[in-house]
């Protein structure tokens, strides 16, 4: 992919994130730093972009008339599709918007739609299983009583194995791939509530995120942006050839932000959600950096499992089959 296609898929991706017009300040504030963070890598003037998008001085039409390959069109339509649900799913804007960059880069309604149902299905799972549907759209219900029988060793187990996975999910290729890094993350602290004594629902999910200073979106365009600039994402091929192992072009990030929320998540809820704001931040800072350094260390395993995963596989993991 040429430079011109890699700053036109990463400027569809910005016009994307601010499509509904609703994104919090908290949330542009890690977009611009995520823009700050990945300025220079390969010759992509980021804070420039960000500024550019902002400022409504790049379209979507010259951006999209940047884009001359079929691969490199499909690849941003992908990008575009999950950074409008990384959040949820999408608004009547972000349809819209949607909508309008698939007749700018010529993509077949039918392809659009399948992707697009793709990752409204993830972006739409429920947090738990079958026995939880009926709860999923309730607001969150005070503990009735801390469990006297919490398996913490199981639930730091759970942790481990969520951090793995995702870990996993960050050396593929596939854009789905890095969208289901968020709703896994969502179930798993939809777990540790549950063990002691919480039902949550979707929004206190989010807002526990955002509180310990996770955003849907910019993490998702932090994972994506550090794979499309390192060369991996929308690379296909079979086996090794995915990109398995690359830790070059992937921060690790997913393994300590999915064991860093998995620890606070088990400390907020046994605690009774007393945690303040701050302490909250304070914690999930503290634990990341111990996340970071048990990465390395369990980087084979997060090898090994991410070439046993496909498509299939993820999405059934999402949906919590």
């Amino acid at each position: 992919m040429t430079q011109e296609e890699t700053t036109a898929i990463v400027t569809i991706s910005l016009l994307a994130a601010f499509a509904d017009g609703e994104k919090h300040e908290r949330e542009r504030a890690e977009i611009k730093r995520i823009a700050e963070d990945l300025a220079g890598e390969d010759g992509v003037r980021l804070p420039r972009l960000y500024q550019d998008v902002l400022l409504k001085r790049v379209t979507l039409e010259s951006a999209a008339a940047a884009l001359t390959s079929a691969e490199s069109r499909q690849l941003a339509y992908e990008m575009a599709v999950c950074v409008c649900d990384a959040d949820d799913v999408q608004s009547d804007s972000e349809r819209r918007f949607l909508d309008a960059l698939r007749d700018a880069l010529g993509i077949g309604a039918p392809a659009a739609a399948a992707f697009t149902r793709s990752a409204e299905d993830m972006a739409a799972a429920p947090m738990g299983g079958a026995a939880s549907l009926a709860a999923a759209d309730a607001v969150a219900q005070p503990a009735r009583a801390a469990p006297a029988n919490v398996d913490e060793a199981e639930l730091d187990s759970a942790i481990l194995n969520a951090s793995i996975v995702n870990g996993a999910l960050e050396l593929l290729p596939e854009s789905l791939s890095t969208m289901a890094i968020i709703p896994l993350q969502m179930k798993l602290v939809y777990r540790i509530g549950q063990a002691y004594g919480y039902e949550l629902d979707r929004g206190h999910i989010k807002d526990f995120l955002a509180t310990a200073g996770v955003g849907m979106t910019s993490q998702f365009l932090e994972q994506a942006g550090r794979k499309l600039l390192g060369g991996l994402l929308g690379k296909m091929g079979g086996g090794m050839a995915r990109g398995v192992g690359n830790q070059a072009v992937s921060s690790g990030m997913s393994f300590a932000s999915t064991y860093a929320l998995g620890q606070v998540a088990k400390r907020y809820y046994a605690g009774g959600r007393t945690l303040s704001t701050q302490m909250l931040k304070d914690s999930y800072a503290s634990v990341v950096q111990e996340g970071r350094q048990l990465q390395t260390q369990y980087l084979p395993a997060i090898q090994e499992k991410a070439r046993t995963l496909d498509t299939a596989k993820i999405m059934a993991m999402v949906r919590g089959k």
